[in-house]
Order: C-alpha cells, then structure tokens, then sequence
C-alpha cells in the first residue's frame, strides 16, 4: 500500500493541538483548508453516488474550443493547428490487415519526461495576450485529470494528482512518478496474464501461437489512427497515398489538442481543459462545435451477453467521458481479432451512450451520476485547497479520494515562471488602462 498522511479525526486533533478549542481557532471557524494547514493532515472525499442528485444532461455546459495547439513530428510545441489529420476510415479492403505491422519502426515519444501543463499554459497566455484579458476559469487541468475523477463513481481505478491556487483558479496535473509506475505495473500485469492464457491454450489446444507483449497492444492504437486519418481533407490527398497507409510509418509524438472551455450548473464550476483531439471528419469551425472524432480499439466482441456487457461497462465508459469532456460528438471503433487483426469499424454517436448503457440493468454508470459526482468533488476541492501545491490521491478500488499539502508555499513544477509572469504583465497592463 503507497503511504500517506493520516486521515482527520477531529476528536484526535483537539487532543493533540488544544489551542483549537479556543475562542480564535475554534474547529468551527476554520474552513477545512485552513484546519489542514495547521496540522497537516489528509482531508478524504467519499466516492460514491448521491440518490437524489439531479439530471446531468443539462447541468454540464457543452464544451467549446477557444484555442489550439499542436506537437510537430518532433514532439515540438507549436501555437497552430498543423497537426490536425481529418477521418477517413479503412475500406473494405482494408479490414483483415495486421494491427502490429510497423511495430518494429514505432516512432514512439518518450513519455519518461514530465510535460507539466506547460504546453497547455502556453496556449492560454497566447490566447490572453490576443485577447487582453484573463480566462474566466476556476480551475484548469488536462482532459485526462477530469476524466479520472469524472469515472470514480463507477470505477475503482487509482490516481494520483497535483494541484495548486493560482489568483482564484486551481491548476491541476497528473502526478508523473504514479503515472510510470501505474504503466509499469499495468504492463507486467498484463504479461503475467499472457503467459497464463498461452499456457492454458498451450494445453488444450497444443499450439504455440503467443499473446503478444503489452507494447505492441498499445501500438495497435497507434496504427488504427494512421489506417483512419489523413494529412489534409479527402479531395486534397492522393489516391495513393490513401491506398498506402497501411505501410506507412507509425508515430506518437505528432497531435492535435484543442483547449476547451466548459461549466457545471450555469457555470458554478468553470472549467478550462486540455486534450488531444484525433481527428475531425469536415471542417474546423472557428466558434461553434466542431465534429471531431475519437479512434479508439477494442477486442471484437463474440456473440454472447458477456462480451456485450464488459464492453459497455468499461470500454465504452471510458470513451463517453473522454469524448463527452472535450465535446467529441463521434468515436469510431475498430473491433480486432485477439492477435490484433482488424475486423470492423463501427461509428458511435457519444451523446447516445449513456441511453445504450442503461438498457443493461447490469451496467452500473449513468451520466447524471458522474456529472453530479464531479461537481460536488470540485466544490469541496475548492474549500479544501489553499496556499502551496497539494496531493491528490485515490487508492486502486478505495472509497474515499485524499487530498494534502505536500509544499507549503508556491507552486512547484506546476506552474512555470514564465506563466507567471505572464499574469502579473498582464494584470500590470490592465492597472495601466484603468488609470
């Protein structure tokens, strides 16, 4: 079990720091922020579902992109859209084709380096200094934070998170060192599994034919993105180059990410997120919502309920709320064989999961559940988080999300000097124009 603080056991606290039963520091005049400031304890959140919360389809306000940016085939920064490929999905012809193929080549980017928010902030000062004004946001985060904390109702996946204050807005990013380390015990699970599946197949069925290795799962999500986009619109590509996609090279550090702004209950919550767009099927649109589409794998499903069910509860959970945060309105799926063949693609509306979901009483995850869940988490971060950068944890399957101090002034590496300079240049110009 990783370590933590302790959790707040208000009865403890009065023993061990009395001076919180007077007059000036009563338990009842402190917030709970300033109460884990003195003594630096873990504030908890119960992960569960309020039965009387309200309905979530109107409660979240649809996302709409204000700014972009894009990495270049170097993984290099870049304050335009150059990255932006357009849907058009494999033919016929295609399905069947070996989703490892081009393993060997992968272009892979080195995610061992911690990014911070730093390409995210760039854009928004960019966007600011366009526009002459700050960004009305409360708190700021990648698409993947929101979609963590989103799914914990119905889901008992771990995570770990920093965040900090910065002039009335939470920043919040993914805690790097949890991240490898969950990737690494993810991949040795899943060769421990492998290895369990051969011998059981090697036994019934006396073959030889191997799972293949995490990594090259991964990339099969890679290569259905190259099988699925192209460079410009339809009508600007060569036939050949269209024809040829399943031999051409495979890499990850090229993307699209659009930067959204987005609210809860007529903007109680306003939300500033990040995320990596795949791909769009017409046009992009400067101010209204744009018709992006969301390419994700999965194993094909066999025609029984199980299949059916598993895919619904945890596949298709996790690409609703991605799709859904970021104002993805299609995800495509390509359904392979379990050695990564390629059989299918099926379209999926995101606005019409939620309603598939519920026709199987077995499925758990409602949208109204996940919207109100978010909410009510983001209000008690809000009186929680102070001064200094703070930890945000949720145990693998555990009931309650912690939050505590780990740096009690600033704001460590989540926020960069030049972002903060930024903000005092631009509050400085806006003194000068009240004057």
């Amino acid at each position: 079990m990783i370590s933590g603080p302790p959790r707040i056991n208000l009865r403890s606290v009065l023993v061990r720091f009395p001076f919180l039963k007077t007059h000036q520091y009563s338990i009842l005049n402190l917030n709970h922020s300033t109460l884990l400031g003195r003594v630096k304890m873990a504030a908890t959140f119960p992960v569960g579902v309020n039965p009387s919360m309200p309905k979530g389809d109107s409660r979240f306000k649809p996302p709409i992109e204000f700014a972009c940016f894009s990495y270049d085939k170097d993984h290099q920064f870049r304050l335009d859209d150059s990255s932006l490929k357009w849907y058009y999905p494999p033919q016929g012809d295609l399905y069947g084709l070996d989703l490892s193929r081009g393993f060997e080549t992968f272009d892979k980017h080195d995610d061992s380096v911690d990014e911070h928010l730093v390409s995210l902030l760039k854009t928004i000062a960019d966007h600011e200094e366009k526009t002459g004004k700050q960004i009305d946001a409360e708190f700021v985060t990648w698409r993947g934070m929101m979609t963590k904390i989103m799914a914990a109702p119905y889901d008992d996946e771990g995570f770990e998170m920093n965040a900090t204050l910065y002039r009335d807005c939470i920043f919040i990013e993914e805690n790097h060192s949890f991240k490898v380390k969950n990737q690494q015990e993810q991949n040795n699970r899943q060769r421990t599994s492998n290895n369990n599946n051969n011998q059981r197949r090697n036994y019934q069925n006396n073959n030889n034919n191997n799972n293949p290795p995490p990594e090259v799962m991964q990339f099969w999500g890679y290569k259905f993105e190259t099988l699925c986009t192209l460079p410009r619109p339809w009508g600007e590509v060569s036939r050949d180059y269209i024809e040829s996609r399943d031999s051409l090279p495979v890499s990850n550090k090229e993307q699209y990410c659009s930067v959204v702004r987005t609210g809860i209950d007529n903007d109680k919550h306003k939300i500033v997120l990040g995320g990596e767009v795949d791909c769009i099927w017409d046009s992009r649109k400067s101010s209204s919502k744009n018709n992006w589409v969301e390419l994700k794998t999965s194993v094909e499903m066999r025609n029984n309920t199980n299949d059916e069910f598993f895919f619904m509860k945890r596949k298709m959970f996790k690409f609703w709320i991605q799709s859904f945060l970021l104002g993805v309105p299609k995800i495509a799926v390509g359904f392979r064989d379990r050695n990564g063949f390629l059989k299918r693609v099926q379209e999926f509306e995101t606005e019409s999961l939620p309603g598939l979901a519920m026709r199987d009483n077995r499925v758990e995850w409602r949208m109204d559940g996940c919207v109100d869940f978010l909410e009510r988490f983001l209000s008690w971060l809000k009186e929680t988080i102070n001064d200094g950068v703070w930890r945000i944890r949720r145990q693998k399957g555990a009931k309650e999300i912690e939050v505590w101090r780990v740096e009690e002034a600033g704001h460590g590496e989540i926020l960069t000097d030049e972002f903060m300079n930024w903000r005092i240049k631009l509050e400085m110009k806006g003194m000068e124009g009240q004057s």
